[in-house]
């Protein structure tokens, strides 16, 4: 029976991220070929829209090193109708000094101070309900805002109502060390596929909070970001899917964005990631099991079976490492060394990366450059959400509710191009 039950094991750890590449490389072909490729972006409907007003709203913790950057690319987008909202949450270097001084030089930029670290979610909030336009583009303090991307996003809220909000595609700058460029490669068989294939299904785990979009009435309807919630943009994308507002992902609408570039930050920000999602989880897991919530169904279940796989993988691992350092009778019995299986699926992870980077190249024309350093990343991948996730489930069990989240400031990376 013991024997039965690791060999079931084996098989789970082994057939989930197997089919789930499968998964996300057709999802994310079907995209491509019905939703992205020829496709044109359409000024007529914007100028038949009114050229509606957009304010692109930039939360600051701790950014000197970035924002004058930022800020003077933002001021030169090729959208008409647009104003800046920084905020200074809180930063203890030159933030607010520098973006004080930018303020004279900008006129389209209005700059908030709090005179505390308030957390990223009070932030966003703050601006949004300080903005009189209608939309309102989220991006963090390191992004650099692709030129069009605002006509971009503004077609999807134009031809739909119901259209709540838009993600769009970051790109990854920081790109002089290893750790950097198999990011760029995460970017695209990864997470470019993965949003790819939920837009398909039509309903998106999170959007990413470097660039997104909103709806302010929206926002409004669901009494816009959370401010206990570690991941705000996962929080969001549920909170407005819950609502019955969609959540769409624009792949033409690019923002280049600083990673971390140490083990350590990337260990951070991804345990973060993980104790944000499954936090997340438990906040919505009563309103999803009920029947009218049945689209959301697949991504909790694709969530619960990550957080499965994840505990299942550190298990066998386990015996694995003990059967090596002292036998274990033989129905406990684990090799760690790789068989058939584990030359299929990394075979399965080249081919990924391959999907991931044909598709994503028109946007990144280096893509296929980083190849041979990011071809194990997605491998990379399920090992670092072994590690996080192991850790980060007793942690949120554990969080006090209602805890505000704050700032850390964050790994930006050594260098960026």
């Amino acid at each position: 029976m013991t024997h039965d039950l690791i060999s079931r094991l084996q098989d789970f750890i082994f057939f989930y991220p197997f089919f789930m590449s499968y998964f996300w490389m057709i999802g994310g072909l079907v995209h491509y070929l019905a939703l992205e490729k020829g496709r044109a972006r359409s000024h007529r409907a914007l100028v038949a829209a009114g050229m509606p007003k957009v304010s692109v709203i930039v939360p600051c913790f701790n950014e000197e090193s970035n924002v004058r950057r930022v800020i003077y690319h933002l001021a030169n987008l090729g959208y008409a109708n647009y104003d800046i909202i920084a905020v200074n949450d809180g930063s203890k270097d030159g933030t607010g000094a520098i973006l004080n001084e930018l303020a004279k030089d900008i006129p389209r930029l209005t700059v908030i101070h709090h005179s505390k670290n308030e957390g990223k979610a009070i932030g966003l909030t703050t601006a949004a309900t300080v903005s009189d336009a209608p939309y309102l583009m989220c991006i963090d303090g390191d992004s650099l805002l692709g030129r069009d991307a605002i006509e971009w996003m503004l077609e999807h809220f134009i031809s739909d109502p119901n259209v709540g909000a838009v993600t769009g595609n970051p790109r990854i700058r920081t790109r002089t060390s290893l750790l950097g460029r198999m990011q760029v490669g995460e970017f695209s068989s990864i997470v470019g596929l993965i949003k790819r294939t939920q837009q398909v299904y039509g309903r998106i785990f999170t959007v990413s909070g470097v660039i997104t979009m909103f709806r302010k009435s929206a926002l409004a309807d669901v009494g816009y970001w959370s401010s206990d919630m570690l991941t705000e943009d996962i929080d969001i994308s549920w909170k407005l899917q819950t609502r019955d507002w969609r959540v769409a992902y624009e792949p033409h609408a690019l923002s280049w964005i600083l990673m971390p570039e140490t083990l350590t930050g990337l260990y951070r920000q991804r345990l973060r990631w993980a104790k944000g999602g499954i936090q997340v989880l438990m906040k919505y897991a009563p309103q999803i099991l009920k029947p009218s919530m049945l689209m959301m169904w697949p991504l909790f279940l694709e969530y619960l079976l990550g957080i499965a796989w994840a505990y299942s993988m550190s298990f066998v691992m386990l015996l694995g490492l003990i059967n090596m350092l002292m036998p274990l009778p033989s129905d406990w019995h684990i090799s760690l060394l790789p068989h058939w299986h584990g030359m299929l699926l990394v075979a399965t992870c080249v081919l990924q990366l391959i999907v991931g980077c044909m598709i994503d190249r028109q946007y990144d024309e280096k893509l296929l450059f980083y190849f041979m350093d990011t071809v194990w990343y997605p491998l990379a991948f399920w090992l670092i959400n072994m590690v996080t996730t192991v850790i980060a489930l007793p942690s949120i069990v554990l969080r006090r509710r209602g805890k505000r989240a704050v700032w850390t400031s964050p790994d930006r990376g050594i260098q960026h191009e």
